[in-house]
């Protein structure tokens, strides 16, 4: 099977890139039949978001012993940064309020509660505190190189070639005005031999503030129904926006499923998106996404001149 492509730093990569995820309560065993299935359909790209996907993924890998099988690993932004010596996440409740006092106020958030998206994946956890960072504290923020190490070193690049950096994190960071420390995870991810893709929610808040972030591509969630904070104005950012996009959720949680092909050519013909992250969450989902996806084209690298 040909499948459209999209070209990062060289290397050619499959305009749909796909995350399987059978439901939120199924067995690791559940979870590796289902990779095998997709890889027996022609897949040979996954997106690997937790430990389970990973261990998945090597074992098919083991067992047909193919090197081409390329996997999408995810690294938190957390993970590279400290407060006075300790990991950032010990201090996630406080992390939370600051940025909802400094970019949230009660009106946007009945807005986003109003649209639907308002939950833990995209925002926040439903822990506050009373506390928040002054500017002293968050100048105190610190890249962490030890554990970010330790992190990396759970993959390697034969595997994951590529990982995508950020996360909540990643929005979290932008959002305390730390760009620093993102750009410090980015350039040692790079040292470690992988290349990386900055991954966050908030699109119309990264995309403007995160650009100079030496990296292959931004993933961001944007799909024919929402992005955030806003659609219309996060389609304008996208179409200037100079550098490779990867949409994160182009079906929308499945709401878009039934016309595959219609969201697809909202990404790929209106958007220009490179290419997509797609949940499949069963061996038919993949066959229909599969079949949508041979009405694209890839995408022709610019030459250079």
């Amino acid at each position: 099977m040909r499948l459209a492509t999209f070209t990062l730093e060289g290397k050619k990569l499959p305009r749909i890139i796909f995350s399987v995820l059978p439901s939120p309560t199924v067995s690791l065993r559940e979870l590796s039949l289902l990779m095998t299935k997709a890889y027996q359909m022609g897949i040979t790209y996954f997106d690997l978001p937790s430990p389970n996907h990973l261990e998945s993924f090597r074992e098919l890998r083991t067992l047909t012993e193919d090197e081409s099988l390329l996997g999408f690993c995810h690294v938190e932004a957390e993970e590279g940064v400290s407060f006075l010596g300790k990991p950032l996440h010990r201090f996630e409740a406080k992390v939370i309020s600051t940025i909802k006092k400094n970019l949230f106020p009660p009106q946007l958030i009945q807005h986003f509660q109003a649209m639907g998206v308002w939950n833990r994946k995209l925002f926040f956890p439903s822990i506050s505190s009373s506390e928040v960072f002054t500017q002293k504290e968050i100048d105190r923020l610190t890249f962490d190189p030890f554990r970010f190490d330790k992190a990396l070193s759970f993959f390697h690049p034969r595997e994951s070639p590529f990982l995508f950096l950020g996360g909540n994190y990643g929005d979290w960071i932008l959002g305390l005005g730390r760009l620093d420390l993102l750009k410090e995870m980015a350039q040692k991810t790079r040292e470690k031999g992988f290349i990386p893709i900055f991954s966050a929610c908030w699109a119309t808040f990264i995309l403007p503030k995160a650009r100079s972030i030496d990296v292959a591509a931004y993933a961001i969630p944007i799909n024919r129904n929402w992005s955030l904070f806003d659609l219309t104005q996060a389609c304008a950012l996208v179409k200037k926006f100079d550098k490779p996009l990867i949409s994160l959720n182009p079906f929308a949680d499945g709401k878009l499923m039934a016309d595959s092909e219609e969201a697809l050519s909202f990404l790929f013909k209106e958007l220009k998106v490179h290419g997509a992250i797609a949940e499949m969450g069963s061996e038919e989902e993949g066959r229909k996404i599969l079949k949508a996806l041979e009405k694209f084209p890839s995408v022709i690298p610019p030459r250079k001149t």
